[in-house]
């Protein structure tokens, strides 16, 4: 089966998806209509990479009736068209349809493509989710001692992956999977929607993600990660159902995703406890913007708590956070080591808050028993500015380490509404350190006020990250499917 060439250019521009579709009715022998119908579908979307070869799943045997299973279709597609990663990659296209699936593997040089009316479902058949080997940095799953179930779309050392629609959607079908956590059923640790390792250039754009078991989408020990264009929703309520948690990542720039989550929305991590300290991956060069997030529980951008193998330079601007517990939020603890450091946010909108800056050492949930007490986290270069919250209960919980305080952390040019019903102390700090300049209310005396005849701007880069200079081509299919 010899998947048709691709239609390509080498603009550089960012282009909407632009689908047209044409349907041939075939004619039987006599002259009489056939029941079956050839779509001919054209479309351009963006992307870092264009295909030369491209196939639709139903050339093998994909069935998007939402009943049958097809993971062994989307498995052998992926795993014939794998042939073409050194003449040009491939494309496999999603058209039209429910296609319930399992858990299947990605390869380099390859795209995967939803058509606007695609839905993928997630299957309920545990049987369809293979179990994995915990993380490295983790060593163990995150709901349960030992393995873990494979992401519904998986991928490892893999090089120039592109997962991408016009807005297609990538159903979980979560609440199985809550309700066992709840109860106490799970054999494993649940699954995530998508989950990259060891692997370098990563696009994931312009998809609907909806109802994870768990974790939405999650990189991890890759470079170059490019996340746009995501709507991200689950019920507030449910368990861990993250946004985005880029982890053990270097070069990962987020933008233009909107989230809707029972979890922190973004959640920064670098493994834990002993187990992210020997791994000692870090997460740096991050960059997150234009991004709006509602989650009454958890934090807009998280720090941790799983950071033992270090966080660093966080760039994030244009945000905002409507009916979300906290803004900006640092999970750390004794026992985790790592560090958190050079982290900037600036330009950020906030209504409906607890906190809008959290920062607490005493998080525990720890791995097992075998962390070293001695481990002890270093939080410093914290750098907020240019904000404006609204309705908010308490402007600030900072509550560093006793005998290792945070510090380096500047607040400037920020003004916090309190709600009616708000603290009646703003601010509370403890085993912290650092300065502040035109914030209302006033802070604590641990951020030293420098007055208004030294009014300080917190610092915030003005050079490029190589991220930043990552550009997408015009690409483009055409193809038929029945």
């Amino acid at each position: 089966m010899e998947p048709s060439k691709s239609l390509r250019t080498a603009t550089t521009r960012v282009v909407g998806v632009v689908s047209v579709v044409v349907v041939l009715v075939l004619l039987s022998a006599n002259g009489a209509e056939s029941r079956k119908q050839w779509v001919f579908d054209y479309f351009e979307y963006s992307a870092i990479n264009c295909r030369a070869h491209s196939a639709s799943l139903t050339d093998f045997g994909g069935v998007g009736d939402g009943i049958t299973s097809n993971t062994k279709a989307f498995q052998a597609a992926i795993d014939h068209m794998s042939q073409f990663a050194s003449d040009g990659g491939s494309q496999l296209f999603v058209p039209p349809g429910r296609w319930l699936t399992g858990s299947f593997n990605l390869t380099s040089h390859f795209t995967l493509y939803l058509h606007k009316d695609a839905v993928l479902l997630a299957s309920q058949d545990e049987n369809e989710w293979p179990v994995i080997d915990p993380l490295p940095s983790y060593g163990r799953g995150r709901d349960t001692q030992g393995g873990r179930y494979i992401s519904l779309i998986f991928g490892t050392n893999l090089t120039d992956v592109v997962i991408t629609g016009d807005n297609g959607t990538i159903d979980g079908q979560g609440a199985l999977w809550w309700t066992k956590f709840h109860k106490g059923e799970l054999k494993y640790t649940r699954p995530y929607l998508i989950e990259i390792l060891y692997s370098y250039n990563v696009q994931i754009s312009n998809l609907t993600l909806l109802d994870s078991p768990s974790w939405n989408v999650h990189p991890v020990y890759s470079s170059n990660v490019l996340i746009q264009g995501l709507t991200i929703t689950a019920p507030v309520t449910s368990p861990n159902t993250d946004g985005i948690n880029p982890d053990s990542c270097t070069n990962t720039r987020i933008e233009d995703c909107y989230i809707v989550s029972g979890d922190d929305c973004i959640a920064v991590k670098s493994g834990w406890d002993e187990y992210g300290i020997a791994f000692g991956m870090p997460t740096k060069q991050l960059v997150i913007r234009r991004l709006t997030c509602i989650s009454p529980f958890s934090a807009t951008i998280a720090l941790g708590s799983e950071m033992s193998g270090g966080i660093q330079d966080v760039r994030a601007e244009d945000i905002l956070a409507i009916n979300t517990e906290s803004g900006v939020r640092i999970k750390t603890a004794v026992g985790r080591g790592g560090y958190v450091k050079d982290i900037y946010v600036r330009s950020m909108t906030m209504k409906t808050m607890k906190w809008a800056f959290w920062m607490t050492g005493n998080y525990g949930s720890h791995a097992d028993n075998n962390y070293d007490p001695n481990a002890l986290p270093v939080i410093q270069g914290i750098n907020y500015r240019d904000m404006v919250a609204e309705n908010v209960t308490m402007a600030a919980r900072l509550e560093g380490i006793s005998g290792y305080p945070f510090t380096g952390i500047c607040i400037s040019n920020v003004t916090i509404g309190l709600a009616k019903k708000a603290k009646k102390v703003p601010w509370t700090c403890t085993d912290i350190a650092g300065i502040s300049s035109g914030v209302v209310p006033q802070p604590c005396d641990l951020l030293l006020d420098q007055g208004p005849e030294k009014i300080v701007a917190c610092n915030f880069p003005t050079d490029s990250l190589p991220i930043d200079t990552v550009e997408v081509q015009s690409c483009s299919y055409w193809g038929k499917y029945l």
